[in-house]
C-alpha cells in the first residue's frame, strides 16, 4: 500500500487528505498521481467508486500551487468537464476539501441556476473551474470566460458524456483550448466513440486501467430475479421491507416511471424520493441531501440523474427496469461497493427484458446468477434465458414497480482509502 507522502504530494495536500481519514492511495490514485505530476496526458479507465476524482484533483492542485502564475481576467487554469450538475458539485467539493490549505480560486459552473453569479465568479479569473459542457460553452460564446489559457483539461465520465449527447459541445470546448496543455480523460467503459474522442484530445498519453474494460466491481454481489411485470412492485416492497437494506438506489428507465414508483413506495410506507432530469436543481439537491443524511432510505433514479450520486453506505442497487444500454448496468451497480465496502446489485427481469439481460452479460463477460428463492419467481421467464436473444419490439415495458436484496456493506478493516 502506498501513502500519499510516498506519491510525492506536498505537505498541505497530505494534511488535507489525512484530515479526511484517508491513509493510503487507491490503485488508480497510485498510478495516476505520479504521471499527472510529471506532466503526462492520462487515459484512465476506471469505474465509479475507485477514487478517480482524487486521482486527478490532488496532482492538479499541486501543479497549480507550484506554478506561481495566475489566471488573467475571465481566465481559467484548470477546466474539469463533467456530464451532470450533481457530479460537478461533488467534484467541486473534492477540490475544496483537498485544497483547503492552498490559496487557489475555484468555482462550479452548471446549468439550472442563474448565470449572473457565475459570470461574477469568473470575472477576475479562476484557477479551477468545474463545469457542465452546455453552460461553460454558453459563457465562453458570450465572452464571459476565456479558455485559451487552460493549462489542464479534464474530461470526466467521457462515456456518459457521449451517451447524453454532449460530444459536439465537448469538441467545441476543446477547440477553444490551447494546443499546449495537459489533458486527462476518464471513463468507466471504453466504447469505440470514447476511444476516437481520446485519440483527438490526448498526446503521448499513459493509459491506466484499474479494472478490466466493461467488467463490474468484484465486491458487488449480483443477482437477477425473474419476475412478471405486474409483480415487480410487490417484489421490490418485499426486498425493501426485508430488514437487510440500509440504503438503496432503485433504477427506473423513464422519468415518469421513477416518479410513479417513488409515489407508490411512499404510499406503502417506504421513505423514498425520485431524482431525474425534470426535477429542479433545488429539488434534486434536497433529495440527495435527504438520502445522504438518512432521512430518505430509497432513491428512485434514472441513469442520467444517478451519475452525480456519490454516497457511501449504499447497500443495494436495484434495477427495477433493466437498462436498454448494457454499459449503463456497469454505471448503475457501481453506486454500491464504494470506498472498500461490499454491496448487492439486484436486477428484475421480465419477459420483455431477456434480450437486455443477455446484452449485459455479454458486456460484463459473465452470467448474472439467478435468485430463484423469492416468492414471485417466474420459471417461465427464467426459461426464456436459455433461448436465443430476440430484440423486443420497441422498449420493454415502461412499468414502474419495485424490487429487493440482502447482505450488509460494512467497511472492511484496515486503512481507509480516498474516495
Amino acid at each position: 500500500m502506498t501513502t500519499f507522502v510516498e506519491l510525492g504530494l506536498i505537505e498541505p495536500l497530505c494534511h488535507a487528505v489525512s484530515a479526511e481519514g484517508y491513509e493510503v492511495a487507491t490503485p488508480i490514485q497510485e498510478k495516476a498521481i505520479p504521471i499527472v505530476l510529471a506532466g503526462r496526458d492520462v487515459l484512465g479507465v476506471a469505474q465509479t467508486g475507485t477514487g478517480k476524482t482524487a486521482a486527478f484533483a490532488l496532482p492538479i492542485l499541486q501543479r497549480l500551487t507550484e506554478d506561481k502564475r495566475r489566471a488573467g481576467p475571465k481566465g481559467v487554469r484548470a477546466l474539469i468537464l463533467t456530464p451532470t450538475r450533481e457530479l460537478a458539485q461533488q467534484i467541486g467539493k473534492c477540490f475544496a476539501t483537498y485544497g483547503v490549505h492552498l490559496r487557489l480560486k475555484r468555482t462550479v459552473i452548471t446549468g439550472g441556476v442563474g448565470m449572473q453569479p457565475q459570470i461574477q465568479s469568473l470575472q477576475a479569473g479562476c484557477d479551477i473551474v468545474v463545469a457542465t459542457p452546455g453552460r461553460i460553452l454558453d459563457l465562453a460564446m458570450r465572452g464571459h470566460v476565456r479558455l485559451d489559457g487552460v493549462e489542464t483539461f479534464v474530461l470526466d465520465e467521457a462515456d456518459r458524456m457521449l451517451d447524453m449527447g454532449f460530444i459536439h459541445d465537448v469538441k467545441k470546448i476543446a477547440a477553444l483550448l490551447p494546443a499546449e496543455r495537459l489533458t486527462l480523460l476518464f471513463s468507466a467503459t471504453m466504447p469505440v466513440a470514447v476511444s476516437s474522442l481520446a485519440g483527438g484530445l490526448l498526446r503521448n498519453h499513459e493509459r491506466i486501467e484499474v479494472t478490466p474494460q466493461s467488467t463490474t466491481v468484484e465486491r458487488i454481489e449480483q443477482r437477477v430475479m425473474f419476475v412478471s411485470k405486474d409483480k415487480k412492485r410487490d417484489l421490490l416492497l418485499d426486498i425493501l421491507r426485508g430488514g437487510k437494506v440500509t440504503r438503496a438506489i432503485v433504477f427506473a428507465r423513464t422519468k415518469h416511471g421513477a416518479n410513479r414508483l417513488a409515489e407508490q413506495l411512499v404510499k406503502s410506507g417506504v421513505k423514498a424520493e425520485a431524482i431525474h432530469g425534470n426535477k429542479s436543481q433545488g429539488a434534486r439537491q434536497r433529495a440527495l441531501a435527504d438520502f445522504h443524511s438518512g432521512r430518505v432510505s430509497t432513491l428512485v433514479a434514472t441513469d442520467i440523474a444517478a451519475r452525480g450520486i456519490d454516497v457511501d453506505g449504499i447497500s443495494h442497487v436495484i434495477n427495477f427496469d433493466l437498462p436498454n444500454e448494457p454499459e449503463s448496468y456497469v454505471h448503475r451497480i457501481g453506486r454500491t461497493a464504494r470506498a472498500g465496502a461490499e454491496g448487492i446489485a439486484l436486477s428484475f427481469c421480465d419477459a420483455d427484458e431477456i434480450a437486455y439481460l443477455k446484452a449485459i452479460e455479454k458486456v460484463i463477460r459473465q452470467p448474472v446468477p439467478a435468485d430463484e428463492t423469492h416468492r414471485f419467481h417466474s420459471e417461465a421467464i427464467a426459461h426464456l434465458r436459455l433461448g436465443p436473444a430476440v430484440k423486443p419490439k420497441g422498449r420493454p415495458g415502461n412499468s414502474s414497480r419495485p424490487a429487493g436484496g440482502s447482505r450488509g456493506n460494512g467497511r472492511p478493516g484496515g486503512a481507509r482509502r480516498a474516495a
